[in-house]
């Protein structure tokens, strides 16, 4: 079973190495792990809203390109790239242990909760052409089912974060009451499994420096 990678050990990590860091990555790297240290400490202190909140700032510190915001591209492109990439690069298959035995059974879970799926809420909003969001759920469940039986990796962890997202808008658009009795089990497992898979991927990324993660939206500009 795959371990949980402490901040203190990507800090330790990235002080090693980051001589040899380009200063977009070493940016993004930097930041991710600001962000990790900020979600340990809301676990430690029992708030799993805002350690939810913190592994999905670090999240997007590490993939989230210029062209998401100034470009209007789909933000599902940039998971759907980014995830492939990881799984592609993740030699130790720690990505995959995550999802299919330490987690296995909360991501179906979550998976199959479809107030996590954002068409149900478009439907709820009254936005036009959702009123079949029952049979998109129903779709979407049986291309995952066969996905989570191929053991197909990249595609489980592109519709989980597609439900991780919109958990994710709950919080961070005021849909959740801080510490509230609605949604805990979501966000918790939530929390759990985002704990694994970010500080797992800043890994990742730091073993692959080399490769081209993009340029962050947000550089430090001088005066």
């Amino acid at each position: 079973m795959p371990e949980k990678i402490a901040s203190a050990v990507l800090k330790a990590k990235q002080r090693r190495l980051r001589d040899g860091f380009a200063s977009d990555f070493s940016l993004r790297i930097h930041r991710a792990i600001s962000w990790l240290q900020g979600a340990e400490a809301a676990i430690e202190r029992d708030d799993p809203d805002s350690a939810y909140i913190c592994y999905w700032i670090a999240f997007n510190a590490v993939y989230v390109q210029y062209a998401n915001l100034h470009e209007q591209f789909p933000e599902r492109d940039f998971f759907k790239w980014y995830v492939d990439l990881i799984c592609s690069l993740d030699r130790q298959g720690v990505v995959h242990d995550v999802i299919w035995r330490r987690f296995a059974q909360s991501i179906r879970t979550l998976l199959d909760n479809h107030f996590v799926f954002a068409a149900f809420w478009r439907h709820q909003h009254g936005n036009a052409g959702f009123e079949d969001w029952r049979q998109r759920f129903s779709r979407e469940r049986r291309r995952i089912h066969k996905a989570l039986g191929d053991q197909d990796t990249p595609t489980v962890l592109t519709v989980l974060f597609d439900r991780l997202y919109v958990l994710r808008n709950q919080l961070i658009h005021g849909g959740a009451t801080w510490r509230g009795g609605v949604n805990r089990e979501q966000v918790r497992d939530g929390v759990d499994i985002l704990s694994f898979l970010i500080p797992h991927f800043v890994d990742v990324m730091m073993d692959n420096p080399a490769c081209d993660w993009g340029r962050p939206p947000y550089p430090v500009v001088e005066g």
